[in-house]
């Protein structure tokens, strides 16, 4: 028996005494003194337990291979326009993270900077019109030169759809307009209006320009190359489209888009919530025209806290609903598997959102530590699952919009804590790399993550503290002399702290993630 379920018997028995006589009370008071004393011992010891954990790995008990890369998104919006003030440092630190599988999504909220015709072509007149989209996607496209991008243009014009009344939107381009993402019924149920939308914008950036509706060439002198196009997204929120009216609008976009960029893979899906039955319709290839491709699908993540939590519980929370969200995606997977074992996974929007009240105050520098633990627990995990590309989100965010979920500080442009993990992983981490067993043996309810990989001739150690608590870790011998990097409170909104292992424990901060390579 242990001896927490010992002292409740004990607790039992002395209490049941009292209903025997009175002569016994004297002793049951005694006795109960000395058990809560006991009591206050052993949970004091179960807190120095905890405290004390010991990480285990063993390098020659290979589990897997690894499939994944670490990446992000970039979300288009007022804050990477020339001249904005998040702008330079958002496009250094882009540039400098050198990652492939860069999501690029220009998004409804910002009609003017995200949709290239925004009035409907008369016989007379088209309203073509790139000078506010162009800057952005340039300087995207530039700061992600001669790595693989995926282009995601996902807001189609809204005269498309069948609306009541039309659908205004903001004549100021950084005013955000909400409501320019409705209707469910596109007006043109052949698809030519809305592909040939889609191949006219695709020329602009890949042909050198196009001939628009009423035969006028618009040059634009771009010859960039477009490896992967996502279609929409999130069409099952966005426009409330049912899987079947997407896979139709997913085979025309296709046969379309080939026709311009033959060379071109592709993204379905980007669904915001993962629900099963979409991916049962949309992965099997009896649904689709004879010869569309299932190149990749993708789907969305973010951990969100309880409306009007607190922040002590954010570190239970944020981590009980990532783990749920694996096991949805588990269950993906076998549908995946056993439809389209050959299409690829992107899961290309992971991220954290505070509670209402907390998106309305200062979000403090342990929140930002704590959302980039999160999103190396979803890569460790993630990675178990073979999942292909794992993309954080996203690169700029303010209030306003969406400003938990930014990797750059809004109030002084600098890359935070969701970056700097981005980076230490992305920079370490690669695909085709080898996991090994890895675990902790601790007395603590999974207060530390770690996952051992060999990569490169190196061994490397990836550790997450999901607690607010500082942790100790015994390390096991080998790896004295190895170099440890650690993103937590102390680094700020600065890279990795980078120190030699002297001893063989390390201090685990709050919310720290720390990286460890110990080379040849």
């Amino acid at each position: 028996m242990g001896l927490k379920k010992y002292m409740r018997c004990c607790y039992a028995i002395l209490s049941a005494s009292l209903f025997i006589n009175k002569e016994v009370a004297a002793w049951h008071s005694a006795c109960l003194k000395k058990l809560t004393l006991i009591a206050l011992l052993f949970g004091g010891c179960q807190v120095c337990m905890a405290q004390n954990m010991a990480l285990n790995v063993q390098w020659n008990n290979h589990i897997m291979g690894s499939k994944s890369t670490a990446t992000l998104q970039v979300v288009g919006n007022p804050m990477l326009r020339k001249g904005a003030a998040m702008h330079d440092g958002s496009l250094s630190a882009l540039k400098d993270l050198n990652a492939d599988f860069v999501r690029y999504v220009p998004w409804f909220p910002y009609p003017k900077l995200a949709v290239a015709e925004l009035e409907p072509p008369t016989n007379k007149k088209t309203s073509w019109d790139f000078s506010l989209i162009d800057p952005m996607t340039i300087d995207f496209l530039e700061a992600t030169k001669g790595h693989s991008t995926i282009m995601n243009f996902s807001t189609i014009p809204q005269w498309m759809f069948k609306t009541v009344h039309p659908i205004l939107y903001p004549a100021d381009p950084n005013e955000v307009g909400w409501g320019y993402g409705g209707g469910t019924q596109l007006r043109d149920t052949t698809m030519k209006e809305l592909t040939d939308y889609y191949v006219r914008l695709i020329s602009w950036y890949t042909k050198g320009g196009f001939t628009d509706e009423l035969g006028q060439y618009h040059k634009s002198g771009y010859h960039y190359e477009f490896p992967y196009w996502e279609v929409l997204n999130e069409p099952d929120l966005e426009h409330n489209f049912t899987p079947e009216l997407y896979t139709k609008v997913y085979d025309a976009m296709i046969i379309a888009i080939h026709k311009v960029s033959p060379k071109t893979k592709f993204v379905g899906l980007a669904l915001a919530y993962e629900k099963p039955h979409w991916f049962e319709y949309f992965l099997n290839p009896k649904n689709h025209k004879p010869g569309i491709p299932l190149d990749w699908i993708s789907y969305h993540c973010y951990a969100n806290a309880n409306n009007k939590q607190k922040f002590d519980a954010y570190e239970y929370t944020l981590f009980d609903k990532a783990d749920n969200f694996l096991n949805t995606v588990s269950y993906i997977e076998n549908i995946r598997k056993r439809l389209s074992p050959n299409t690829k996974t992107d899961i290309d929007e992971l991220g954290t959102f505070v509670n209402e009240t907390m998106r309305g105050q200062p979000i403090t520098q342990e929140y930002w530590n704590l959302s980039a633990a999160v999103y190396a627990y979803f890569f460790i995990e993630l990675t178990k699952q073979g999942i292909d590309v794992i993309g954080e989100s996203q690169l700029v965010g303010f209030p306003s919009q969406f400003p938990d979920v930014s990797m750059i500080n809004y109030t002084n442009s600098k890359p935070n804590a969701r970056f700097w993990i981005l980076k230490l992983i992305k920079d370490n981490i690669k695909a085709g790399d080898t996991l090994v067993q890895t675990g902790i043996n601790s007395n603590g309810d999974g207060d530390l993550h770690a996952q051992g990989f060999l990569s490169g001739g190196s061994k490397k150690m990836l550790v997450i503290n999901k607690r607010n608590k500082s942790i100790m870790l015994k390390l096991p011998a080998g790896f004295a002399g190895a170099k440890i990097s650690t993103v937590d409170a102390a680094s700020g909104d600065n890279a990795a702290i980078v120190s030699t292992i002297k001893v063989d424990s390390i201090e685990m901060k709050p919310f720290a993630v720390s990286l460890i390579v110990i080379d040849k």
